[in-house]
């Protein structure tokens, strides 16, 4: 069952997470640390995340985000690649390449790790790091 838990730190969080979710957890955050070695691991908004951007809102609000973000959901597992190219997000742009998955903006959302196209999703960890923001 899912709980979701406010966790205080990277650690806590993957504790909290049930298997099979959790090993499908940990797989994808290594082959993100080894795709993407110069990003910093992070825990932010109860998120595993890798690198920051700095943000500004239309509105003059700023702040910080990860430029990738890994999240257990109740329903599915959330990767999030936040990055643009030529005004396109990198997620949205290659959604027919990803695999078994349900795309937003930089929303990749998927039942279990084998639903991925893997070599797909280590060519926009890295184009994603060339590309960071929203």
């Amino acid at each position: 069952m899912f709980k979701p838990v406010a966790a205080k730190n990277e650690k806590e969080y993957i504790e909290s997470i049930s298997e099979p979710r959790k090993s499908q957890i940990l797989r994808l955050d290594k082959l993100i640390k080894d795709t993407l070695p110069n990003l910093k691991p992070t825990f932010a908004y109860n998120m595993l995340g890798y690198g920051m951007f700095h943000y500004k809102t239309k509105s003059g609000s700023e702040g910080e985000w990860p430029i990738i973000a890994l999240a257990s959901q109740k329903n599915y597992i959330s990767l999030y690649i936040c990055a643009t190219k030529d005004g396109k997000y990198l997620a949205e742009e290659n959604k027919e390449k990803l695999g078994k998955v349900s795309v937003g903006k930089s929303c990749i959302r998927f039942k279990k790790i084998e639903d991925l196209n893997l070599d797909e999703i280590k060519r926009l960890l890295k184009e994603a790091e060339k590309f960071p923001g929203l």
